[in-house]
């Protein structure tokens, strides 16, 4: 307990001045999360976010990486870029998704260190936790048992990317932090029919049955896994937060402490979406960690907390699917 105390008030004391006309390079500014941290640091006037397309720039090449840090010299880096998806994606990609997470993760944080950056930040994900941590999952979790096995590969990748901060740390002195948010969604989710993740895949599965006036939707699993979930925007706002006021080795947790089960996930995105069918669950397919909510007791005592209900965030996030859906993939 004493040293959670000391860990607090030494990120009190710390509040690093990220300048508006500094260089920041957001890592996967065209995914969800990377997009909502970029589009937070517009909206506060930050004028020079280094960008580049993944055709542009691809972060699993090591000599890429160089040349871009080399040359741009990046001074805040936010590390968003990922290879990511839901049971199914993982369970049939599993090379993919720990060869390009090692990769990215490995290419940015050397970069970072061999043209040194002011600060660096790290997104893991709540899945590196042991899949029967105690509940809500405190940090102290982390390696305390077995991981889950349908998303073991993009979870040992984060694992390693989180020692490797340290390490750095440690060994370099790179100033790197890591966040570990709990499950994300919002504008720019993936809802790909079998590769999405549980929210965007249910938001899109309902709206098809409700404009085909279908009777029944189905539902992977059983229904009962408990789950919490994070408007994206709410993770940019705690990404800048944390960039700015936490300077620690020991990794934060970010979500909203709360959870629900996925049926009634489904019943909530049923009712705002206007489905009037019936919901059938398939308990065949895998239900994945049986519950997984986060302790975030520790990014609260540092002042900041969740703003977005799930009830609005879902709202929100279905009005920007139904502006964009033409242009999802299968």
């Amino acid at each position: 307990m004493d040293s959670f105390v000391r860990e607090i008030n030494i990120a009190e004391e710390v509040t690093l001045f990220m300048d508006k006309k500094q260089r920041i390079f957001v890592a996967g500014h065209h995914g969800m999360v990377g997009g909502a941290i970029a589009r937070k640091l517009r909206q506060e006037g930050y004028e020079h976010l280094l960008e580049r397309t993944h055709r542009e720039l691809d972060l699993t090449r090591q000599a890429d990486v160089e040349q871009f840090f080399a040359s741009q010299r990046p001074e805040f880096v936010f590390l968003a870029a990922a290879r990511v998806g839901g049971i199914h994606a993982n369970t049939t990609y599993p090379a993919e998704f720990i060869y390009s997470n090692l990769q990215i993760q490995n290419n940015c944080i050397e970069a970072a260190r061999r043209y040194p950056v002011k600060k660096l930040l790290f997104l893991g994900s709540s899945c590196i936790y042991p899949r029967d941590a105690a509940q809500p999952i405190r940090e102290e979790s982390l390696l305390t048992g077995p991981l889950e096995e349908t998303n073991q590969w993009y979870a040992i990748a984060k694992i390693a990317g989180i020692r490797m901060t340290q390490a750095y740390r440690r060994q370099y002195g790179l100033n790197a932090i890591s966040l570990m948010p709990t499950n994300l969604y919002g504008f720019g989710d993936n809802f790909h029919h079998e590769n999405s993740h549980v929210l965007p895949a249910l938001i899109r599965r309902f709206h098809e049955a409700r404009i085909r006036g279908e009777q029944q939707v189905v539902i992977w699993g059983s229904g009962q896994p408990r789950r919490e979930f994070l408007f994206v925007d709410d993770l940019a706002e705690a990404a800048i937060f944390l960039m700015r006021h936490y300077d620690s080795e020991e990794i934060i947790n970010v979500g909203v402490g709360h959870d629900l089960t996925i049926a009634e996930l489904a019943q909530l995105i049923q009712k705002i979406i206007g489905f009037s069918g019936e919901l059938r669950f398939d308990p065949s397919k895998p239900d994945g960690t049986p519950v997984k909510c986060l302790d975030v007791s520790k990014i609260n005592a540092l002042g900041w907390k969740a703003k977005i209900s799930l009830e609005e965030g879902i709202t929100q996030t279905y009005r920007w699917f139904l502006d964009h859906q033409d242009s999802f993939r299968s």
